[in-house]
């Protein structure tokens, strides 16, 4: 069984979050799993990684971090993005898309727990941060944006019980 050991409110300068949209029609068996291992068979994250500056990773905790990137709104096709977060208006490499997040605050939660037990929690996460006091937001057009932050070591290196974290975060008020 998986649990929320911690959750906290994080600031965040604008960002420019770039990275490969995909939709339901690209689940294979329900999941995202087939496209992950794509990205890390290929140099997709490396060349996304070489547009982090110094000054970038260095202004807040875990944005070197992969990210499972949504977007979802009623009516409207949910998005499910792989990539990163790099500084504000980073150029985008061939192939890439982006989405610009302003100065923003994030509710994160971190999920103890197996791979099995601690993915597809993000509304679990949100009551949790709406129990918590923090008030999550959709953006200018009624999305919310929510995502998977797969932050080093505490996702890649399992505990003695051999449970990993995952980061899930929401955009709060």
């Amino acid at each position: 069984m998986y649990k929320i050991v911690k959750t906290y409110r994080q600031s965040i300068a604008a960002t420019r979050f770039i990275g490969i949209k995909y939709g339901d029609e690209d689940r294979i068996d329900g999941s995202f799993s087939a496209k992950w291992h794509e990205w890390f068979a290929t140099d997709y994250f490396n060349i996304l990684e070489s547009l982090l500056t110094n000054e970038f990773k260095s202004a807040y905790e875990d944005n070197n971090a992969y990210v499972g990137l949504m977007r979802w709104k009623d009516g409207e096709e949910f998005e499910y993005w792989i990539g990163m977060f790099t500084p504000e208006g980073t150029k985008v490499p061939e192939g890439y898309e982006y989405v610009d997040f302003p100065d923003s605050y994030l509710g994160v939660c971190w999920l103890h727990g197996s791979m099995e037990e601690i993915i597809c929690n993000e509304e679990v996460c949100a009551d949790k941060l709406s129990d918590d006091g923090y008030e999550v937001v959709a953006d200018e057009k009624g999305a919310w944006w929510f995502f998977e932050r797969y932050a080093c070591p505490r996702f890649t290196e399992p505990d003695e019980e051999g449970k990993i974290i995952l980061d899930i975060c929401h955009y709060v008020k």
